[in-house]
Order: structure tokens, then C-alpha cells, then sequence
């Protein structure tokens, strides 16, 4: 049987879960360490072979010319009735199986690099009195794969539901992995308590769905019976779908339920690089991708309103990274941006076909390019933030000189995310602007300039970090020599720079689109369109500005700026204001005017009611305990007394 051995693709990571997580401590670091990579190892090479098999081998169907999907297994779970039952199992689509390259690739780089990168944070954390917990973060990372793993190849909305939930706990244990320290169990709780809260409306929808509809299922065209009990108001499918996708978004970090990904730059680096790249922020693109063909045949009006939400978090995210100082932060911003991007590229589709879907693409190859050098830049940053052991931009500069490799794979992402060409980023980004331009002339340009100021804000972060003015130069006589980083830090450093360098090269739309016809998907990959060049003169004009405030670090234009333009300058910094707009929403209205007085009345008026009926429970009983004295003569003249009482009556009557 095809995909037989898929099973172990979700069976391998949760074993080495289990094994790390009960005898971890029991094995030495390099042990554990080494186990959690060798099932990652063997992940990738599974992976990659099932996407051989489901592209090459297996190939289109010969009847429809379409990548099947291939539903491995599939078992029932729970059934409450013939229609409406929770199955669980493996499903591949051309999504699924590109989302299984680019989460084992990213994930299996990320466990090689973390040999170096955690055993140089055990040494810092160790002379603070951190507990190290090594082998408890390969444990982690093997659950969190597992859980991205899951959700991608699930076969109905329950089941990624399930799976999304398990990517919301592994990245509340990731965050929070160093608890000692006050910040990041902040920003862990801070992260659960906003996903769970976007979650709620993705179960309610989910719920809503289920209900008028009679399934879980993705694909309700397979169904022919479903036909009958498809809604005909025209207001269920939309709230449905766009219920869902509020859960989305705060996976995905949308604004206004962006606020927690910033935050979440106190775990460690390299599962900042996991969470931005192949898991955790890709799954509300991966969501409305694998509903899709929904969106569009009942909602898609409602899906235009995605993408105008993505293209304003786009352009916040881009103008408060312009102003971070402290890198992780300011490529958490980034990533807030590109995946606003993705979900732009579905919003401004209107069909399953031809011009109108070339949006799905190009979201689908964006998410493939970036998780690449996202993942890479992330990296980069972790190798910085070891030697220098700062994240912030006033400990860096001149590091050119001494992280020459470092040097060039960050120069490589940044002019990748930039979208300059010949680099994975200018094929991907150019394929969403021109299905901007088709949906819009305003979103083509809106976006357009969205791309400009990514250029500008990633090459001011690396001008500030390599060239300008050398922190160690200044005082090299007090200060850490910087250094490069171990092969084992920099070899995973250089695989996702080659990566990041040819993967704009594949034909995407041959392997993935809307409706699965690649002759429908007009590629432009390999020519130059016009809104290549408007694109390419967009990214130059950022990259200019950039290298002339930024490169020298003499240039006096950013402090003149900073101080003509105070106020709008500290609001960026300080991601205007939005966390403390939601800290004045939670506090004073859903506290204040909500949680207090019901907390007042589960104290005065519940709690009473139970303190009331013990008090008096209590207090009858004391007042019938003198019956109960175990004096026989007082029973005797109680039964003599009721005796002559009741005779009394009878003759009464």
C-alpha cells in the first residue's frame, strides 16, 4: 500500500516526546540530543519522499490531470451520527505534503543548531542560577513538530482543531522553557491567554459549521448528500467561515491579536526560528488555505475582508519594525508582516481559477520561501545573541570582521525577505503583488510599498548589526571579543542560505494551485513583468535609504529624525500603543466592569446562599440535640406527655 509507513511521520516524534520527556534527564545532553535529531533526521527523509512519490511517482491523475488527495488512514473517533462523527487520520494534499518538507526542514535544522546554541545559554544560565533543561528542550521540540505535523495532514477541521490546540501548549512550554526568569513566563502566559481567546471563536465556528452543515469535512463537494443540508441562509457560511479564521489570526498574529508574538522572543532563539518559520504563525494561512475552496464558492466577499485586515497588519508590522532595537523583536515585526503577506494573497482571490486564483500560489510559495529565510535570519540572530549576549543593536556593529559566515547568511535573508533578485524572495512576493494588482490597483500598490519598507527596516537591522560603529572597538580592553559561531551553529546557518538562494527557482504553481491545473496558474517565475520592476525599484529605493542612514553608522539623520519627530518615533517603539490599549481593555472594562462584580457576587451572594444554609443547618441542629440526650426518663415523660397530648385530641374530636 502507498504512504503505508506514513503513520510514523506523526508516531516517531511523539515516541521521542515520550522518551526524552520521562528518561531525558537520566541520559547525557549529547545522548538526548542526538536522539531528538536522528527522528527528526528520519523525518525529512520521509517526508521528502513522500512528496517524491505523491509529485513524481504517483503523479497527476490520468482522468483529471489533478494531484489527488490520498487519504492514508482514517478512523472514527467519536460518531453521533451517520454524518457527523470525529475521525482521525492522514490526509495529503499538494499543501500538505509541501507544508511536511518545510516543517521537518526547519525543524531538523533547528535541532542541529540548537547543540551549540543551548549548550552556550546553559554556560550564561547556569552562572545565574537557571535550571538548564536540555534535554527537556529536545523533548519539547519533538512534541512541537509532532503537534504542526498533525495539523497539517489532518483530515477534517475537528481534527486540526485538536492539533492546534497541541501547538498552543508546546509553544506556552517553549516560551516559557527558562521559567526561572520573570519575563518569559510573562510572555508564555501572555501568549496561551490570546490564542486560547482567538481559539474560542475558531471552536465556536467550528461549531456553527458542524451544525448547519452535517460535517467536518474540508471538501463538502465529495459528499453528494451534503447538497441537501448545505444552509441557505447567506449569512452561515461567511460567519462560519470568518469565526474560523479569527482563530487564525491569532495564530497567525493579526492585529489586533498580534500582540503576544513579540513577546515571545524570551524563549530561546532557536524555537523563535520554529515558531516564526514551519509552525506555530503559519497555521492560520494554512487554515483558511486548506478551506479555501469554501471560502470562495459561499463566502467570498467575506474572504476580501481577510485581506484587507492582513494588508493593515502588514503595513503596522513593517512601520514599528522600522524603530526596534532589539533584533528578535524587530524580525518577530518582520514575520508579523510577511505573514500578513500570505493572507493578503488568499484574501484578493475571487476564483478557482485562472487570473483570479494566482493569490493561492502565490501565498502557498511565499510560505515556502520564507520559512526558508525567516528560519535563516532567525538563526543568525540566535549566533549573535550568544557571542554578544545582548539582543539589543547598541552591543553590536562591526561584526562583519569577526562572524564572516554569520555575515554573509544574514546579508543573503535579508536580501531574500527584501525581495531583490535572484533570491527565493523576489519570485514569491512578486507573484502576491501581481495578484494584488489583479484584485486591486490600490492593493497592488499598497502592498508595494509594504515591500519597499521591508527592504528599508531589514537592512538598517543588518547595517546596525555589521557594519556602523563596533561596540568591541570601543573598549576592547572590558569588552567580549565577538567571534564566529561553531560549525554546528553555522553548517545550518549555510543549508538554509543555499535553500533560501534556489528555492525561487521551482516551478510552484506546477506543484501547487488553486484547483490543482498548473496550465491555469499564468507563471511568471522566470520573466520579468511590470510589477517585477515596480517591485524591484520599490526594494531599491528602501535599500538606499537604508544604506545611507544606516551603513556608516556616522550618519546623523536617524537622531535628527528621532528628535524632530519624537512623539511618532517613541509610538513605534512602543508598537503604538496597542498592548496597552488591550492592558486598559482587560483591566479597567473586562475586569473593572465584568470580573470584579462577579467575582463580588460569587463571594456575598453565592458564597452566602452555602455559608447560609450551613449556618442554619448547623444551628438546627444544636437547637434538637437536648432531644437526643440518650436519657431514658426524659424519653419516658416525652412519650407520656405526646401520649396523653394525642388522647386529649381524640376526644376532642
Amino acid at each position: 500500500m502507498q504512504y503505508s509507513y506514513s503513520f510514523l511521520i506523526l508516531l516517531l516524534p511523539f515516541l521521542s516526546f515520550l522518551l526524552l520527556g520521562l528518561l531525558g534527564m537520566k541520559m547525557k545532553k549529547p545522548v538526548a540530543g542526538m536522539i531528538g535529531t536522528a527522528v527528526l533526521a528520519v523525518l525529512w527523509g520521509m517526508s521528502l519522499y513522500t512528496a517524491y512519490e505523491y509529485f513524481f511517482a504517483v503523479g497527476r491523475d490520468a482522468s483529471t490531470g489533478l494531484y489527488p488527495t490520498v487519504t492514508v488512514f482514517n478512523f472514527t473517533w467519536l460518531k453521533f451520527t451517520e454524518a457527523l462523527t470525529f475521525n482521525i487520520g492522514f490526509r495529503l494534499t499538494p499543501i500538505s505534503v509541501m507544508m511536511l518538507i518545510v516543517i521537518t526542514t526547519v525543524s531538523m535544522m533547528v535541532h542541529i543548531y540548537s547543540f551549540g546554541y543551548m549548550a552556550e545559554r546553559d554556560e550564561n544560565y547556569k552562572k545565574e542560577g537557571y535550571e538548564k533543561g536540555f534535554q527537556r528542550f529536545y523533548a519539547f521540540l519533538s512534541l512541537f513538530t509532532m503537534s504542526m505535523l498533525g495539523l497539517v495532514v489532518a483530515t477534517n477541521i475537528f481534527q486540526m482543531y485538536l492539533f492546534w490546540e497541541l501547538v498552543g501548549v508546546c509553544s506556552y512550554l517553549l516560551i516559557g522553557f527558562y521559567y526561572p526568569k520573570h519575563a518569559a513566563v510573562h510572555a508564555s502566559k501572555k501568549a496561551f491567554i490570546v490564542t486560547r481567546f482567538a481559539d474560542l471563536f475558531f471552536l465556536i465556528g467550528i461549531l456553527f459549521f458542524s451544525y448547519y452543515v452535517g460535517t467536518f469535512n474540508y471538501d463538502l463537494n465529495a459528499d453528494p448528500t451534503l447538497a441537501g443540508r448545505l444552509p441557505h441562509a447567506a449569512w452561515i457560511m461567511p460567519t462560519a467561515l470568518f469565526l474560523m479564521f479569527i482563530g487564525g489570526a491569532g495564530k497567525s498574529a493579526m492585529f489586533p491579536l498580534h500582540i503576544w508574538l513579540p513577546d515571545a522572543m524570551e524563549g530561546p532563539t532557536p524555537v523563535s526560528a520554529l515558531i516564526h518559520a514551519a509552525t506555530m504563525v503559519v497555521a492560520g494561512v494554512y487554515q483558511v488555505a486548506s478551506l479555501f475552496p469554501i471560502w470562495i464558492q459561499y463566502a467570498p466577499n467575506t474572504l476580501h475582508y481577510v485581506a484587507y485586515i492582513a494588508a493593515f497588519t502588514a503595513f503596522y508590522a513593517a512601520a514599528v519594525a522600522c524603530c526596534q532595537r532589539d533584533i528578535k523583536r524587530g524580525l518577530a515585526f518582520s514575520t508579523i508582516s510577511q505573514i500578513a503577506y500570505m493572507l493578503v494573497a488568499l484574501g484578493v482571490c475571487t476564483s478557482m481559477e485562472g487570473e483570479g486564483s494566482v493569490g493561492y500560489m502565490a501565498s502557498m510559495f511565499h510560505l515556502f520561501t520564507h520559512a526558508m529565510f525567516k528560519a535563516l535570519l532567525f538563526l543568525c540572530s540566535g549566533a549573535i545573541i550568544v557571542i554578544i549576549g545582548s539582543n539589543f543593536k547598541e552591543y553590536m556593529g562591526g561584526l562583519h570582521k569577526y562572524m564572516p559566515i554569520t555575515n554573509i547568511c544574514f546579508l543573503i535573508g535579508t536580501i531574500a525577505i527584501s525581495g531583490f533578485w535572484p533570491l527565493a524572495g523576489f519570485f514569491s512576493k512578486d507573484e502576491i503583488v501581481d495578484a494584488c494588482f489583479h484584485f486591486s490597483p490600490y492593493m497592488g500598490w499598497f502592498m508595494t510599498l509594504v515591500s519597499g519598507m521591508t527592504a528599508f527596516y531589514m537592512f538598517r537591522l543588518y547595517y546596525v548589526i555589521f557594519w556602523g560603529n563596533s561596540y568591541y572597538e570601543a573598549d576592547p580592553e572590558h569588552r567580549r571579543r565577538p567571534a564566529e559561531v561553531p560549525f554546528i551553529m553555522w553548517g545550518p546557518l549555510v543549508f538554509l542560505a543555499i535553500i533560501s538562494c534556489v528555492a525561487g527557482w521551482i516551478p510552484f504553481g506546477h506543484f501547487v494551485s488553486a484547483n490543482g491545473l498548473s496550465e491555469d496558474i499564468p507563471l511568471q517565475s522566470f520573466h520579468f513583468g511590470m510589477t517585477a520592476w515596480c517591485s524591484l525599484a520599490v526594494a531599491t529605493i528602501g535599500f538606499a535609504l537604508a544604506t545611507w542612514m544606516y551603513a556608516s553608522g556616522k550618519n546623523p539623520v536617524p537622531d535628527m529624525l528621532e528628535h524632530r519627530m519624537p512623539k511618532l518615533h517613541k509610538a513605534a517603539l512602543n508598537r503604538f500603543y496597542i498592548d496597552d490599549a488591550w492592558q486598559f481593555f482587560t483591566h479597567k472594562i473586562v475586569f473593572g466592569c465584568f470580573s470584579i462584580p462577579i467575582a463580588w457576587f460569587d463571594r456575598h451572594v453565592i458564597d452566602g446562599m452555602f455559608n447560609f444554609s450551613a449556618w442554619a443547618t448547623q444551628e438546627a441542629g444544636e437547637t434538637i440535640r437536648p432531644w437526643q440526650s440518650g436519657d431514658v426518663r426524659q424519653y419516658a415523660i416525652w412519650f407520656l406527655t405526646g401520649s396523653v397530648a394525642l388522647t386529649l385530641i381524640l376526644l376532642c374530636i
